[in-house]
């Protein structure tokens, strides 16, 4: 496999997201960012959203005029701060370092997933794009089951160690350094020996234009619900499900599930996205299977949380997946379906935004507009659990806004054609 193939680069860009923002989906996926009290990670997660939803709308213009390898070295060194702001925390207490932390990472990985984005959306075939999102996603969420061993490891009880944060920056730095082997998009082969599609490339002043334009665009209209919602459940699954019935070992050990569950349902949606039936097909079946899925594991968890009553009311009741035997599967087997819908969720994201066009300065504008809305989605999410909403009140918020998504799905499905080649054709003739 040659460096500049465009399966070799989904690979090294999968890689770099193993090591940053996978590294930080495991942090925070303890509740809390590792910490007892997890008001300051809903703090810095709040910060961090609120700016990602900007950075992550301009992100695909910062990419495309300032390059690929230099946005997302820096995008990725963001997350390796941000670890690092919990050794702060735990000597001094004060949570000031890690919210401002949690705003700068927002500016990072706003344009390290638009850059991201464009790589695996715009390199695949159209035949392949289900496939290359799966062969991301895999890898990407490996890098979720990998650092949840790390506070398993530790053996925490309380908050987490420094050497636990510390473990996480140096894979976070090490990631960061990996952009520098991409290849530029004009030297990237696809599979046919073909080169990326490359539309005009602007200036900065011209970015932003386009940037402006994608709010008068039917298609990124549409997307707004679903990308709004893709992040919103991240609060109440790690800080009240995770954090708040298990134990502190038991959490990380979760995580492993969590994660492993995504890599299987992007592999599961990348057999029915790269099918043989017709695009339009695999989209309306992909949505209704996200649709049915989602409301079945939130159902479910209306039912366990009444289960767990006795948890809250005794916090030393907490499961710890050593003792708890069989009440243990049921809810690490929930926690895991949680996972799974959740890359469905974007699997099915990713590959309807890769069926508007294959032009890939088109299609990082494209995903830096998805992941901006879908920021500010998470801003508010975080924000409404930082304000103390009860979880009654949480869980029944997250299944409005999801389901309030799913008719503009359909919408969007209604408008997949079966090829983008002319439409990119038009993106030229413009």
């Amino acid at each position: 496999m040659k460096l500049n193939s465009s399966k070799f680069q989904v690979i090294l860009v999968g890689l770099i997201c193993f090591c940053t923002p996978g590294m930080f989906n495991a942090l925070n996926a303890l509740g809390g960012g590792g910490q007892i009290d997890t008001k300051t990670g809903s703090d810095a997660n709040t910060a961090l959203y609120v700016t990602f939803s900007v950075f992550g709308l301009l992100g695909g213009g910062i990419v495309n005029v300032l390059g690929i390898r230099i946005t997302m070295f820096l995008g990725g060194l963001t997350y390796a701060l941000y670890s690092g702001s919990y050794v702060y925390i735990n000597h001094t207490h004060k949570s000031w370092f890690t919210v401002t932390t949690g705003g700068i990472l927002g500016i990072g990985a706003g344009i390290l997933w638009a850059g991201q984005g464009m790589i695996m959306t715009s390199y695949p075939l159209e035949h392949e794009k289900g496939n290359y999102i799966f062969i991301f996603w895999s890898i990407f969420n490996l890098g979720g089951v990998i650092g949840s061993l790390i506070p398993f490891l530790v053996k925490y009880e309380g908050n987490l160690p420094d050497k636990g944060y510390i473990a996480f920056l140096i894979i976070e730095v090490f990631g960061s350094c990996l952009a520098f082997v991409l290849a530029p998009p004009s030297k990237v082969i696809r599979s046919d020996g073909s080169e990326v599609i490359i539309s005009k490339q602007e200036n900065v002043v011209g970015e932003f234009i386009q940037i402006l334009k994608l709010f008068v665009n039917p298609s990124m209209l549409i997307l707004f619900f679903m990308a709004f919602s893709s992040n919103f459940f991240y609060s109440y699954q790690f800080n009240y499900y995770n954090n708040d019935y298990f134990d502190g070992n038991s959490k990380g050990f979760n995580n492993i599930f969590y994660w492993s569950a995504q890599m299987l349902g992007a592999y599961i949606f990348s057999v029915i996205m790269d099918s043989k039936m017709t695009r339009k097909k695999r989209a309306y079946i992909g949505t209704t299977i996200v649709f049915v899925l989602f409301n079945a594991v939130w159902i479910w968890t209306i039912i366990q949380k009444n289960k767990f009553k006795y948890i809250l009311a005794d916090p030393s009741q907490k499961l710890n997946y050593k003792k708890a035997g069989a009440k243990y599967v049921g809810p690490v087997i929930l926690y895991a379906l949680m996972g799974l819908v959740d890359a469905a969720w974007q699997s099915l994201a990713y590959w309807l935004i890769g069926s508007l066009t294959n032009d890939s300065i088109v299609l990082s504008r494209y995903v830096g507009f998805y992941k901006g809305v879908q920021s500010a989605g998470g801003a508010v999410s975080w924000a409404i659990d930082s304000g103390g909403m009860s979880r009654n009140g949480q869980l029944i918020f997250n299944m409005v806004v999801l389901n309030i998504a799913v008719p503009f799905m359909y919408l969007l499905c209604y408008r997949t054609t079966e090829t983008s080649v002319e439409n990119t054709k038009e993106e030229y003739e413009e």
